[in-house]
């Protein structure tokens, strides 16, 4: 079975949705035979990332404002709206073992944390990539825009930091987060995480675990549908019991 996951590292419901999706997998019986892949979406294209010396404090790192203020200005609502949608999802992530800082978080153009996450898939450890990302921007402040701060956390991960290096110099991966991206245009994905099944199934959102539990194990049954073998010569089932008796 594969599981494709379009998120954002800079995204607050794909860091719960990550959660929510591992319990789901860990109460998946065929859990082992899962192959999932990391796909790219970018929030805002048009982010300028910001480096870990921009400022020294909150306000500084986000351009204008904290990142209450900056989500206020997004949506159009007032600073106390913004800082409860904010309490809202600090609340839904430490519910899942998460401990969200946004008053820490340095504003980041994830298009180059997008190719590292290509790279990490080619060697193996996409998971843990993705992991140390959404971690070092919702919890520690990570500047994950940075180019030196992401070949750090990717080493930490498991990647060599001057493969990641080359990488980006390079843009090796840029056309693959391209294509990640039209991919999610051509299926109608306009918000994430969004979770596609088999090519077939389509979760939107960070749904609850049993919710994203039920959608694995009828795509399992819908691709591995059961033979009954066994029937006689002549078409007639061995004798058995049901609710209304046993056959004699």
């Amino acid at each position: 079975m594969k599981v494709e996951i379009w998120s954002d590292v800079v995204c607050p419901w794909c860091h719960v949705g990550k959660r929510r999706f591992e319990a789901a997998l860990a109460g998946f019986e065929h859990r082992d035979q899962v192959d999932v892949w990391w796909k790219s979406f970018e929030l805002d294209p048009g982010a300028r990332s910001q480096t870990p010396h921009d400022g020294s404090d909150a306000g500084d790192h986000l351009n204008s404002g904290d990142y209450a203020d900056r989500l206020a200005r997004k949506y159009g609502t007032s600073r106390a709206g913004a800082q409860q949608m904010l309490d809202t999802m600090t609340d839904a992530a430490a519910a899942e073992g998460l401990d969200f800082h946004f008053e820490k978080a340095i504003q980041a153009n994830t298009f180059d944390a997008h190719q590292v996450i290509h790279l990490a898939g080619e060697r193996g450890v996409q998971d843990a990539v993705k992991e140390r990302l959404l971690r070092g921007y919702f919890s520690e402040g990570e500047a994950v825009g940075d180019r030196t701060v992401l070949g750090r956390l990717a080493a930490e991960a498991g990647l060599d930091a001057e493969e990641v290096r080359q990488a980006l110099d390079e843009q090796r991966y840029a056309a693959a987060v391209r294509d990640d991206e039209s991919e999610a245009a051509r299926l109608g994905i306009s918000a994430v995480p969004f979770f596609v099944i088999d090519a077939k199934f389509g979760i939107p959102g960070a749904q609850p675990a049993d919710q994203i539990l039920e959608v694995l194990e009828q795509a399992w049954t819908q691709a591995h549908p059961l033979t009954v073998v066994g029937v006689g010569s002549a078409g007639e089932a061995a004798p058995a019991c049901g609710p209304d008796g046993c056959a004699v």
